[in-house]
């Protein structure tokens, strides 16, 4: 691929690449030498990165540029750099906070919408894990796959040497899932039970999510081709499976989350919320436009988030 003709130098591939992107945009003849064509290059992707994901601070991401190996293409990647539970807001309050939060909290069917809304559809953008993906490690790190409590009890006994007597003391699948929250396992309630802010809020994100999804995953900044990903990312290869984000409340599921997620601490976690390969300059157009379309729905999700339902006047 040919280096655009105001970059004095032989640049690396996705500098060559992303250089062509910016060389179209600026509409310059102006020469630069190698250190200020990728200087120029770099500061110039950057703020059009920024200005698209600075809006929102859901999740702290990052967008890479690799190089590529061999035969592959340079490609551009998105980082998570957070790691924990994702603050649910007014989602999560309880009764119990409710000495220490504001307010009055609100009904069951409410946060449940929007909890089952944002568990499944999350997950199209950012790297995070439900309890059904936690409930699923903790049965093969305590129960051998087992999911009930006979299975359980068996494996406990036979594997892992506890006393019969003094498995009252054990997790056992029946009290993990009862630990659930009322508002992880209530029913939603349906739209026309809610007052306007909160359907708004549930709708703007069922479209923006919609839109995502109906980019397909062609150039799309938010998918990841796992064919190639330990190629691009090979020090990834040794870090955990699971994703450094959750829905999953800490305050009920703290030694679960702990042991669960004690490698991904140690050795780091699968981060990556998307990694795209670039053909030629068209390509990162493409990219960026889905890079949008996944902002607004992460925004959209925020917004929800940080909604008072039962604020009087955010009700109007």
């Amino acid at each position: 691929m040919e280096v655009p003709a105001i970059f004095d130098a032989s640049l690396a591939p996705h500098h060559k690449l992303i250089g062509r992107w910016v060389a179209a945009r600026a509409g310059s003849d102006e020469l630069y030498t190698r250190h200020e064509a990728r200087r120029h290059i770099e500061q110039v992707f950057k703020a059009a990165v920024l200005d698209i994901l600075k809006p929102f601070d859901l999740a702290d991401l990052s967008v890479v540029a690799l190089v590529g190996e061999a035969n592959l293409p340079p490609a551009l990647a998105v980082i998570c750099d957070s790691v924990g539970q994702i603050d649910l807001g007014w989602i999560e309050k309880s009764n119990v906070l409710s000495d220490t939060l504001s307010g009055p909290v609100a009904p069951v069917g409410w946060r449940a919408a929007a909890y089952s809304l944002l568990e499944s559809t999350l997950g199209t953008a950012l790297p995070v894990f439900s309890y059904a993906d936690l409930f699923e490690e903790v049965s093969a790190y305590y129960w051998d796959g087992a999911t009930d409590d006979a299975g359980a009890r068996a494996t406990l006994i036979e594997y892992h040497g506890e006393d019969p007597d003094v498995l009252y003391d054990m997790t056992l699948p029946s009290e993990m899932n009862g630990r659930r929250p009322d508002w992880m396992t209530g029913k939603p309630a349906p739209l026309k039970d809610m007052p306007r802010p909160l359907r708004l809020a549930i709708a703007h994100v069922r479209e923006t999510h919609a839109a995502l999804k109906a980019a397909g995953r062609g150039n799309n900044a938010w998918c990841v081709d796992r064919e190639h990903w330990s190629e691009y990312l090979p020090g990834l290869e040794d870090s955990s499976h699971l994703p450094p984000l959750t829905l999953v409340p800490f305050d009920h599921f703290a030694r679960e989350l702990d042991d669960v997620g004690r490698f991904g601490m140690e050795q780091g976690f699968d981060n990556v919320a998307g990694l795209c390969p670039l053909t030629d300059a068209a390509t990162i157009d493409a990219w960026f436009a889905t890079l949008k379309l996944g902002a607004d729905f992460l925004l959209a999700a925020q917004q929800l988030i940080s909604l008072d339902p039962m604020n009087r006047e955010s009700a109007r």
